[in-house]
């Protein structure tokens, strides 16, 4: 039987501790935080509950699977429901509107108020399904680094779509030959930034991610978000799996090219493998610094990071929904900005998350928990204090503008969380909340595998390595560690 450890608690940490766990393997997680779920926690102030990161919910079978891998039926520990609508969306210009989760019923509304043909609409959801029947099966659910993948059958049904992929094109070029019309192209754009990157330089691939929200759907967990890292902890705890909090792992300690243990600031352990779920750039410079580390995938560029107020109001506004986009008047300068710039447009897309609008206990009576959040550049010694100032001002001033009201009169309690703290909380490499950013076509070859090619017993897992941030990829990304642990580990 091995022991294995795991550093960090995250999502995909949760996901290979139950996968090794149920194989019957000694299993020991380390978590730098008191708490588990590392971006996926959550925050209270006073008498308002909010999710602290991810707050869309996609793919719930991924959780599904591990508690069925364990022999357990997830319903008894773990419930979500699907949303309808699942997105609201308002324009400068006055226009709203409401993504349905009926496909065809969004597509109308969009005709409706924009003039976009319905058909055209369409056209478009159906070559995002193509994109991910076509590349889901290769670039998600099975390693880019094995040379079996480019041989299985899923590869050879993708070969001859490949020249219709628009590999070439930009996700902004696609959407502006689709569609034709600026608001329904900001729309559809702004699905780059579920990965940190930009729409006018990320593949048109990337439209891939749409499918998953509209099509597949999505989904609103019982509890709110955190009833995920809840349940997922929870079900490691029953198969064994030993947790160490407050324990900040120092070290991975090699000996002879092998990974022989860790070390923490509370003292040394032996494994017989190690997976790191830290953030990929910290784990090779702040735990292997004397090991070999492939610079070229290190200096990367990287992804956007996160500016959030976490508001208690104590109005309620029936025209929000639970997940709200208020959309910049110049979508090309907020991304050039951001990225080129390094800092913040003066009139950056606001999206606002409200789940009291389905979990009532979040927010006192007769008010919401609002998660309001703005994309900015990960920290490169920025004046953020200076920063977080200004862009304060500048939400308030939209929001009140967009939503006819004074909001800062409204606001009850407030924290904040900046690329700083991010980094501080997660250790995520400059407070980048996906690695990597995917802003050229080659991005998705150019994040580390989930494993080490120098060390055998060395393994990797979460939002910064194969196949990627968010939620679903980072149960994936376990998955994947998982199964090169089997093919290398011994029996």
């Amino acid at each position: 039987m091995n022991k294995i450890g795991i550093i960090g608690a995250g999502v995909a940490g949760l996901s290979v501790a139950i996968r090794s766990a149920i194989k019957g393997e000694e299993v020991h997680v380390f978590e730098a935080n008191a708490y588990p779920g590392g971006k996926l926690s959550e925050i209270k102030s006073g008498e308002y509950r909010f999710d602290a990161g991810p707050s869309l919910f996609t793919l719930p079978e991924l959780v599904d699977e591990l508690f069925e891998l364990a022999g357990e039926n997830p319903r008894d520990h773990f419930e979500y429901s699907r949303m309808d609508p699942i997105c609201k969306y308002f324009y400068e210009s006055g226009l709203e509107i409401t993504a349905h989760a009926d496909v065809e019923k969004f597509a109308g509304e969009i005709a409706q108020k924009t003039k976009v043909p319905f058909r055209q609409i369409m056209k478009g959801m159906k070559k995002s399904q193509e994109l991910y029947e076509t590349l889901a099966p290769l670039f998600m659910y099975k390693s880019i680094h094995k040379a079996k993948t480019y041989w299985s059958r899923e590869a050879f049904n993708a070969y001859p779509k490949v020249p219709r992929l628009n590999f070439l094109r930009t996700m902004h070029q696609e959407n502006q030959q689709l569609y034709g019309n600026e608001e329904v192209i900001q729309l559809f754009d702004r699905y780059a930034t579920y990965n940190g990157s930009d729409p006018y330089q990320t593949p048109a691939t990337l439209n891939i991610i749409q499918h998953l929200e509209h099509q597949l759907g999505a989904y609103a967990p019982k509890g709110g978000m955190i009833a995920i890292t809840k349940a997922l902890f929870e079900l490691a705890k029953r198969k064994g799996v030993h947790f160490h909090f407050n324990q900040r792992v120092e070290e991975i300690l090699t000996e002879d090219k092998l990974v022989k243990g860790i070390a923490t600031d509370q003292g040394q352990y032996k494994f017989d493998a190690v997976v790191s779920n830290m953030d990929m750039v910290n784990t090779y410079r702040k735990l292997l610094p004397q090991a070999y580390a492939p610079k070229f995938l290190l200096n990367q560029p990287k992804s956007s990071s996160a500016l959030i107020f976490y508001w208690g109001i104590k109005k309620q506004f029936p025209q929000l929904g639970v997940h709200n986009i208020l959309f910049s008047k110049n979508y090309r300068e907020e991304f050039r900005q951001l990225f080129d710039q390094k800092s913040i447009f003066e009139d950056p897309t606001i999206y606002i998350c409200i789940t009291s609008k389905y979990e009532s206990e979040d927010a006192p009576k007769g008010c919401e928990n609002w998660f309001t959040m703005i994309n900015v550049p990960h920290n490169q010694g920025q004046d953020w204090d200076q920063l977080v100032r200004e862009a304060r001002t500048h939400l308030i001033q939209k929001i009140n503008r967009q939503l006819r009201t004074n909001i800062e009169e409204l606001i009850e309690t407030e924290e904040i969380l900046d690329p700083r703290s991010i980094e501080a909380k997660t250790s995520s490499f400059a407070g980048a909340l996906y690695g990597n950013s995917s802003n050229n076509m080659f991005a998705a070859f150019l994040r580390h595998a989930n494993y080490s090619s120098k060390l055998p017993n060395l393994f990797f897992c979460g939002g910064s390595v194969h196949p990627g941030g968010g939620i679903p990829l980072s149960i994936l990304s376990g998955k994947l560690a998982r199964e090169f642990m089997d093919e290398k580990l011994p029996a």
